[in-house]
């Protein structure tokens, strides 16, 4: 069996904390057994690993993820990289064609896709073993895993069986044939739906690598993973439910009776923290079922406001109420403003100022913190200058074929077009000054990534 766990969102729901780049998998609010924040990504990678399946994983995503993935789960993770952002579909087909062409997967094996980020117990993810023994049993094209409502939401997806469960339904591995689907009904249709035994939709299907395989086939679309990454753009772009799931004729569910919860929104995560503050905050008087998550190092103070959630971050500052948190969404959908804090395989920048004078020349500050032992890219840029100044730590430099140690107080001026690395010996923070007509992050082209490479590369 393997597994396909999809890593996507534009970052807009859990704004500002999350953005372009910090989708709300990678916030760390949550806390794990032993009192440490972790992420969702790094909860569920770790529960995964727990159940036994963290050998058969594999993570599909956008670019813009790829290194907050590595910063939170290490270097040896599986990775399918999306040429640009489509949908689920497109997403579940290019990690098929990755299985069977570059992994040599059977065409015979059971391929389970879920998201990256559900709130639930381990024993989810031991459920999900039973998909395979499912869909050999059923002989169905897909295999749904639904959890047993515990009240009608209205805010879930359903999956609606026919009148009569298959398999043994004396015991906890009986599966339902699938009826039809609903999407997000009144709580009087959600109930009537629970009394037909109707199951939340979490998100999680499997099939056998063959039926997905066929079908780009008869979709005239490649199954060599390296062509179909250069035809990426001719998929549809489209969800997998609508594109797969609800035209196929022949689709079973297994029913799952644990805790399960989409931690998408502001109210529905505030749930799950702990403690009513993160950061630097005072909340005083009648403002009970408030929280305020503050990442600036400017103190926030709330007085008398119940029922609020409040989040700051570099990307700006968020108060709402949180019944109406959901909406932030919507607000922000046209937003194109640059992430100003991500996380990276090497450690973690934030943007500290930006201006743009009349005359278009830009200026941006970054406090830039590289991890110890870890080494940024060899690389330059087109398009830009740079001024660092070493604030704290020591590690070696290296510029243009040449290497040197640099420390706390060293000033280093890095021209256009000039080759630069960092190692970090100790754990390093810099200010950096970037000058120029158009600063964006894709202006890096990088030469190498390792850093035995790198010292290669300058020896020569």
């Amino acid at each position: 069996m393997k597994i396909v766990l999809l890593s996507g969102g534009s970052g807009k729901r859990l704004w500002p904390l999350s953005n372009e780049s910090r989708s709300k998998q990678f916030l760390k609010v949550l806390k794990n057994d032993e009192g440490d924040r972790e992420s969702m990504v790094e909860r569920v990678w770790r529960q995964i690993n727990s159940a036994g399946l963290g050998s058969h994983a594999c993570i599909a995503t956008s670019k813009s993820q790829v290194e907050m993935i590595r910063s939170q789960l290490g270097s040896d993770v599986e990775i399918v990289v999306e040429p640009e952002r489509r949908d689920t579909f497109p997403a579940i087909a290019l990690a098929a064609t990755y299985l069977y062409s570059m992994q040599g997967v059977s065409l015979n094996e059971t391929v389970v896709v879920m998201p990256v980020d559900p709130y639930v117990d381990e024993s989810f993810f031991h459920r999900t073993k039973e998909l395979d023994r499912v869909l050999n049993e059923s002989g169905a094209n897909l295999a749904l895993m639904g959890v047993k409502p515990t009240f009608p939401s209205e805010k879930y997806g359903y999956i609606v069986p026919n009148a009569e469960p298959e398999g043994n339904a004396v015991t906890d591995k009986s599966y339902l044939r699938v009826n039809s689907f609903k999407e997000k009904p009144r709580e009087e249709e959600a109930a009537a739906m629970i009394e037909r035994a109707a199951l939340w939709n979490c998100g999680v299907f499997a099939f056998k690598l063959d039926f997905l395989i066929n079908i780009l086939i008869s979709y005239d679309l490649p199954i060599q993973y390296e062509e179909m990454s250069k035809q990426y753009g001719r998929l549809p772009k489209i969800s997998f439910d609508y594109e797969i799931v609800e035209r196929s004729n022949h689709v079973v569910a297994l029913p799952y009776e644990g805790d399960w919860k989409d931690l998408g929104t502001w109210n529905t995560l505030t749930e799950e923290i702990e403690t009513p503050v993160i950061g630097k905050a005072i909340i005083a008087g009648d403002s009970g079922n408030t929280h305020v998550i503050n990442e600036l190092d400017i103190p926030i103070t709330l007085l008398n406001l119940p029922n609020v959630i409040v989040a700051a971050s570099p990307d700006g500052i968020l108060v709402s109420d949180k019944a109406a948190s959901p909406l932030i969404k919507e607000v922000m959908k046209h937003s194109d403003q640059r992430p100003m804090y991500e996380e990276r395989r090497w450690g973690r920048y934030r943007v500290l100022d930006y201006y743009k004078y009349p005359d278009g020349k830009e200026v941006l500050t970054k406090r830039i913190c590289v991890a110890s032992g870890s080494n940024l890219s060899y690389q330059y840029h087109q398009l830009r200058d740079e001024v660092w100044t070493v604030v704290s730590g020591r590690g070696v430099m290296a510029l243009n074929g040449r290497y040197f140690p640099i420390q706390s107080g060293d000033v280093l001026v890095i021209s256009k077009e000039s080759r630069h690395s960092l190692l970090a010996e100790t754990e390093m923070d810099i200010i950096e000054v970037q000058t120029g007509t158009e600063l964006i992050e894709e202006d890096i082209v990088r030469l190498a990534f390792d850093w035995n490479e790198i010292m290669d590369i300058c020896a020569v």
